[in-house]
């Protein structure tokens, strides 16, 4: 074989395995799932665990149905109730992807315990409503009618943040009022109203608005001076980190703040 002939083979041989490397870099750029590209383009996946404020419930199980209509192969797993005991079960270690409390200062008990990833940020506000048996029987139109002797009153735990924001209400208007019992979650405190258990209950607006015509609503000014803000945040050992936050913006979107207001949320 000549000298040019070798030169040319030698040539192409080298041609050859560089055209071979580059390929094999494309191919395992491409594949790799764990590069930046890979994971950014990953759509959410699995089980997202949410621990919500009782009062969210109607319209968390709206957005929840949403969010696995827009992301199949996810399922959204709720576990709701009063704010204080959901913080406390999340600062004992139990797995969770998102928080969204009733309340910042629910709120405060996760990130004070450094179990929050970031800042929460507020989503909707909350503001209480007088609940009483249906046709208004004993004509509560105040919340100083609350103290009428012989009529039964439900207030929410000062532990959680609808009695909290009961007691700010009275202390406003300077009255006092001694309930039949108190509830650990606002839906309890509801219920009550719902069964005949009780005369009156203190709840929230979006409450009444959920129990339909099992309640009547009665507004009071008072309740101007406790409306409760609602934040919510991702945990900082979410076991799936990508579909929380894919809920959270959700939460957050247009179409999302439109289930909240149908509710009668309001506004952050």
């Amino acid at each position: 074989m000549t000298r040019s002939a070798l030169r040319t083979r030698r040539i192409l041989q080298v041609a050859g395995a560089s055209a071979a490397a580059l390929l094999t870099l494309s191919a395992c750029s491409s594949s790799d799932p764990g590069t930046d590209a890979g994971s950014s383009s990953a759509k959410p996946s699995g089980t997202v665990t949410v621990f919500a404020a009782a009062s969210l419930e109607e319209s968390f199980k709206t957005l929840g149905e949403q969010f696995e209509k827009d992301h199949p192969g996810t399922k959204v797993a709720f576990n709701f109730g009063g704010s204080d005991t959901l913080a406390a079960s999340i600062t004992g270690g139990a797995p969770a992807d998102v928080f969204a409390a009733a309340s910042t200062k629910t709120m405060a008990i996760v990130t004070d315990n450094q179990d929050a990833a970031g800042t929460p940020a507020t989503f909707v506000r909350n503001q209480l409503e007088i609940a009483t048996l249906p046709g208004n029987p004993d004509r509560i139109s105040s919340l100083k009618d609350l103290t009428k002797p012989g009529l039964k009153v439900v207030l929410c735990d000062k532990s959680v943040p609808c009695g909290a924001a009961a007691r700010k209400a009275l202390d406003a208007g300077g009255l006092k009022v001694t309930p039949v019992s108190y509830e650990q979650d606002v839906k309890s405190a509801l219920t009550k109203v719902e069964l005949k258990e009780a005369d009156a209950a203190v709840v929230y607006k979006t409450d009444v608005r959920a129990a339909g015509d099992k309640v009547e609503g009665v507004d009071f000014p008072e309740s101007a001076e406790a409306v409760n803000d609602y934040p919510i945040a991702l945990l900082k050992n979410a076991p799936n980190p990508k579909a929380a936050k894919a809920f959270m913006a959700l939460v957050r979107s247009a179409e999302g703040q439109k289930v909240l207001s149908r509710a009668g949320f309001l506004k952050p």
